[in-house]
Parts: C-alpha cells; structure tokens; sequence
C-alpha cells in the first residue's frame, strides 16, 4: 500500500485548473419531489451529464494530461466494465494516445460501443472487471504498455475529487454527501475535499450487497476479496483497490450495502421525480438515502448521481 503517494487537497485544485479547459461544469439541481420523498433538503450531482456520461472522465483526463511523452509514447492500457474505459478513451482521443481497453464478457453494450466510437481498441476477457483486470496487468509488460489502474492512481482520484468541490462552492451548507463505491476512486476524493473544507461534513460510501469487497475491506481495515453478483456494473469488484482504502479508513463516516432491487428502484425514481437517467451504480446513493430516510429528515445531503450509462434493453427490464 505505501507505493502509491496519497494524492491531497492542492492535487485536486491543480487538478480542477486542468480540466475546467476540457469539460464543463456539471449541474447540481434540487427536486421538490425529491425534497418531499426523503423529507431533506436534496442536491443531486449531476455527472451523467458529462460526455461520457458518467463522472470517471474527470480522471481520465486529468491523468492524460499528466502522462510524461514517453509514456504517452507507449500508450495506455487498462480494465473496465464500462465507465472507466470510456474515460481512458476519451481522454487518449484528446491528447492523441493509443488506448487499449480490456472488458470482460457481457459488459454493457452501450458503454463497448461508446468506448469504440472513441477510437479505442477494445479486447474482451474473462468473466468479470477482475479477471480482465489480471488479463490487463499481464500485457501491459508483454507489450510495453503503461497500465492504468481504475483505483490505485493518486491522478484518477484527484481528478474525480472535483465533482465534490463543485458541490461544496456551489452549496457549502451540505451536511451529507452519499457517493457509490466500485473501486472507490470517486468516495475517495469526496472524503478528501469534504474533509479538507469541512470536517463535520459527512460522507457516505454505498456498495451494492451483492459485490461487497469495498465495504468489507473498509470495514475490517484489510484486503478482502468477496463474490460479485451484482448487476450494477459500476459496482461490479471483487477485489478492493487499496489507494482509496488508505483515504476510505481515516476519513469515510459511514458505509452502506443495498440490494441490487434497491438499485432498480432508484433507477426508476429518477426517472419519475427528477427526469433524468441513472445507472444503478449511479442511483446507488439515492438507495441509500431512501434506506436512511430517519436519519437524513430535515438536513441538506448530496447525492452523487455518477453515471447514466443504460443499455435500451437494462431499461425495458428496469421499467
């Protein structure tokens, strides 16, 4: 764990200077509805409205842009079951670098053809981000490729830190701030601002029961690898990343599970009181505060909404 240097505060401003050039400033909107179901004052962090539609893209390209010219050189490779493919794409499209992805069998469709049209080349294995993640670490030596970790990379999580000190400029009243974990990048960078800024703000990691490794691990305060079940792809680790570990076990408040029909459900809320499209990893944190309804009644949270990356067929069944 003490290869990787903790990425800090300054990271995430140097960080927000690089990609205020690149990518707009993402809503952060309130829904009366919203406010009446969960009976708290609610913000939602609109980062499906980024062009990759999901909120990794902040990492990507902030990485990219910090890449040296040999290793833009080399080019990139890395693992993902979607978002973060997308994101290494996209960013590797902007600064001219050859990207390979690598997705294991039955990734979303939607997220693979988005990642193509970025002009990625796209290589399929295993049966899960794990076992396309070992296929990816492999190759990276066999063919000189510089790796990039979805998790373990201080640059990622300085640059998805930004969407919670947009948060905080824009509404620094927020008492909570509920944000899904996969790897843990984006929680991470939520505990590192909110902290920084202010320390009695609360932050909430959510993680589907059914891919718990994140939450056990945080839980335990060591590695733990569990099943992965879940259908919620942004969810979908069996293996925790131990970067955002280190920042997770000083600085996260609180960690929930929720099942994969919760997921669904919140899916489906946004549709009905908000208008908008989320993912179940991105409606995970609505999950949760549906789930603490109690403990949030009368306070300002933000609900970090990461990606609305559905196939047409996840919505059929969804609806």
């Amino acid at each position: 764990m003490s290869e990787w240097p903790l990425p800090t505060f300054v990271d995430v401003l140097r960080a927000r200077q690089v990609l205020q050039a690149f990518l707009p400033r993402t809503p952060l909107y309130r829904y009366p509805a919203l406010d009446r179901l969960l009976g708290a004052r609610v913000y939602v962090k609109h980062e499906n409205f980024q062009p990759i539609g999901a909120f990794k893209v902040r990492g990507g390209v902030y990485l990219m842009s910090r890449l040296s010219p040999e290793e833009r050189a080399r080019g990139v490779i890395t693992a993902s079951t979607g978002n973060h493919g997308q994101s290494i794409a996209y960013a590797a499209a902007l600064f001219g670098v050859r990207a390979v992805i690598v997705v294991p069998q039955n990734a979303n469709p939607v997220k693979i053809e988005a990642i193509r049209n970025y002009g990625a080349e796209i290589r399929t294995y295993g049966r899960d981000f794990d076992d396309a993640r070992s296929y990816c670490e492999h190759m990276a030596s066999e063919e000189g490729l510089r790796y990039i970790s979805s998790g373990d990379e201080p640059d990622l999580i300085a640059g998805v830190a930004t969407e919670t000190l947009e948060i905080l400029e824009e509404q620094p009243d927020v008492e909570m701030i509920f944000v899904p974990v996969g790897g843990g990048s984006g929680a991470a960078g939520a505990c590192l601002v909110a902290k920084t800024l202010n320390p009695e703000i609360q932050v909430i990691g959510v993680q589907s029961a059914r891919a718990p490794a994140a939450y056990l691990t945080w839980r335990h305060r060591r590695w733990m690898e569990a099943p992965m079940e879940t259908m919620a792809e942004g969810l979908a680790t069996r293996r925790p990343f131990m970067l955002p570990q280190r920042i997770l076990w000083e600085k996260l408040d609180d960690f929930i599970l929720v099942d994969d029909e919760e997921l669904i459900e919140g899916v489906r809320i946004y549709l009905e009181k908000a208008k908008t499209l989320a993912e179940p990893a991105g409606a995970a944190p609505l999950a949760a505060a549906l789930r603490w309804r109690d403990r949030i009644r009368g306070r300002t949270i933000a609900l970090i909404l990461s990606g609305g990356n559905l196939s047409p067929e996840q919505l059929r069944r969804f609806l």
